[in-house]
C-alpha cells in the first residue's frame, strides 16, 4: 500500500486520518477497560491502599445503590488508560511521523518506551510517595473529635485526576525530545527559560496538588523541574538546530 505524502494531503484529508487514529485510541482503550474489569477488586485494594498506608482499619462507604458498580467500571477504565499507553503512543507517533524524516521515524521504538514509562513513572510517583504523604496530612487535622468516613467515590476522583495529571507531567522530558527533533528548542533555549520553568512548575504543582502547603507542593515542583533539567539533556544529545539557523545557514 503506497504512503501518503502529508505534505499533499489536504485538510479533510488530514482530519480523517486524525479521526481514525482516535477511533482506533478508543477500540485500545475500550479493549485495556474489558481486561481489567476481570481484575476489578485486586484493582480496587490496590488503588486504595495510598489511603491504607497511613489509615489501616478505613472503611469507605458509598450511598447509591449502583456506586459501587460504577465506581469499578471507572477504576477498570483509569487502569485501562495505563494498560494502554503503549498502544495510545503509537497512535500519536504514527499521526505524526509521516512529517518526519525517513531517519527520525527511527526513534518510534524509543519514543513509545519513554513515553510509557514517564507516564507510569509520574503514576508511580503519586501513588507509593505523594498521595500517602497528602492523604496523611490531610486526614490528621480531624484528630480524635471526628471520624474520617470517605465516601469511594469522592476519593477516587480525587485519586484519579491526581494520577492522571501526575502521569502527563511526567511527559515534559518526552515533549522536549520530539520538539527538539523537529528544530523547535534548543539546550541553549531551555536553559534561557529555566527561570520561568521554575515559576510554571510551582504554579502546575498548586493546580495538582489539593493542599496549600509549600511542602506538599515543592514535594511535585522539584521533580518538574529535574524532569525539564533533563529535557535539557535530552535536546543536547538528540536535537538538531533550530529551523531559522537551518535556513540562515543555508543561505549563507
Amino acid at each position: 500500500m503506497a504512503t501518503v505524502d502529508p505534505d499533499k494531503m489536504s485538510f479533510l484529508e488530514h482530519l480523517d486520518e486524525l479521526r481514525s487514529r482516535l477511533i482506533k485510541v478508543l477500540l485500545c482503550l475500550i479493549a485495556g477497560t474489558a481486561l481489567c474489569w476481570f481484575f476489578r477488586d485486586p484493582i480496587f485494594h490496590f488503588l486504595t491502599q495510598p489511603l491504607r498506608v497511613s489509615h489501616p482499619d478505613i472503611k469507605f462507604i458509598f450511598t447509591s445503590p449502583s456506586e459501587a458498580l460504577m465506581l469499578k467500571l471507572k477504576m477498570s477504565f483509569f487502569v485501562g488508560i495505563f494498560l494502554a499507553a503503549p498502544a495510545v503512543l503509537y497512535q500519536v507517533w504514527a499521526f505524526v511521523a509521516p512529517g518526519l524524516y525517513r531517519h527520525e521515524k527511527a526513534y518510534a521504538l524509543p519514543f513509545i518506551l519513554a513515553g510509557t514509562l514517564f507516564f507510569l513513572g509520574g503514576a508511580a510517583f503519586g501513588h507509593y510517595y505523594l498521595f500517602p504523604i497528602t492523604f496523611r496530612f490531610l486526614v490528621d487535622f480531624g484528630g480524635d473529635d471526628m471520624q474520617f468516613l470517605p465516601k469511594v467515590g469522592e476519593y477516587y476522583s480525587f485519586y484519579s485526576w491526581f494520577l492522571l495529571g501526575l502521569g502527563i507531567v511526567f511527559q515534559l522530558p518526552v515533549v522536549i525530545f520530539v520538539l527538539s527533533r523537529i528544530g523547535l528548542v534548543t539546550p541553549g533555549f531551555l536553559m534561557r527559560k529555566f527561570k520561568y520553568a521554575v515559576v510554571i512548575s510551582f504554579v502546575v504543582a498548586a493546580i495538582i496538588t489539593p493542599t496549600p502547603d509549600m511542602v506538599t507542593q515543592s514535594l511535585l515542583a522539584l521533580p518538574m523541574l529535574g524532569l525539564y533539567l533533563l529535557g535539557v539533556a535530552v535536546a543536547a544529545l538528540f536535537g538538531r538546530p533550530r529551523r531559522r539557523e537551518i535556513e540562515v545557514s543555508a543561505e549563507a
